[in-house]
């Protein structure tokens, strides 16, 4: 397994779940090269989902992360089978797997993601033992979605503060019931689409608060703002839009 790197904050790791690009925004990147080649030549994260539903072989992570510059981050969601078949419980050979094939990104492992079902309840004991294994496999950043509304009562914000878990700021915020309570400096927005959700575009008064939401996080730490928007091919103009608004 390549080496991995604890994160350092500050950065504006601005981009979309996977490296599809669109035919009416091509002509915004290089013509040669690979999609993810293309893609990280002006983007500078993106968010793996596929591996929520199938694993990849450690040489695919390792061709990815040669695929992209140095300072290119990839976010990665945690397997399905650990999330929603398992359900954190007695997860050590299932993540063992999984360090062993996205371990392979290295230093370009910026993030992986723990996005958890809708019923998905907030249980003390559950989390308390799982996220220091999890820990232990992946010194980069964590980041937790949860989308029951028991993940935003004070026992689960505590328990997120204590590991350095990352609460994810979604839109739409499923099961949130009030305003975003952040758990650690960096932050993670994940940006869904609404109305539709996949489906919708953001208008531009809506990206230009993104814009300054990411700008604003910034100052605290990383700053990751990820568009799944992916159905119509929204994610990349949307995220295009925001990233030249902070001026990269």
């Amino acid at each position: 397994m390549s080496e991995l790197q604890s994160y350092t904050g500050g950065r504006r790791l601005v981009g979309c779940a996977g490296w599809s690009l669109p035919k009416d925004v091509a002509a915004a990147f290089p013509q040669e090269g690979s999609h993810l080649e293309r893609y990280a030549a002006v983007f500078p994260a993106v968010e793996i989902n596929s591996s929520f539903y199938r694993p990849h072989q450690p040489k695919t992570y390792a061709r990815w992360a040669a695929s992209v510059p140095d300072d290119f981050r990839f976010s990665v969601k945690l397997p399905k089978a650990i999330t929603h078949e398992a359900r954190l419980r007695e997860a050590d050979e299932l993540l063992d797997r999984f360090v062993r094939e996205a371990g392979e990104l290295g230093p370009k492992l910026g993030c992986v993601l723990v996005q958890l079902p809708p019923s998905g309840v907030f249980q003390e004991d559950v989390v308390q033992d799982f996220l220091p294994r999890l820990r232990a496999r992946f010194p980069c950043m964590l980041a937790l979605e949860g989308r029951h509304p028991s993940w935003f009562l004070d026992a689960a914000t505590a328990l997120l503060r204590e590991h350095g878990v990352v609460r994810v700021i979604a839109d739409p915020a499923a099961g949130q019931p009030g305003e975003h309570v952040p758990t650690a400096a960096a932050s993670y927005i994940r940006l869904h689409g609404a109305p539709q959700i996949y489906y919708s575009s953001y208008p531009p008064e809506t990206l230009a608060r993104i814009e300054g939401q990411v700008a604003q996080a910034s100052a605290r730490g990383d700053a990751w703002c990820i568009f799944d928007n992916t159905a119509e091919g929204h994610s990349v103009p949307n995220a295009l839009a925001v990233l030249q608004g902070l001026g990269r």
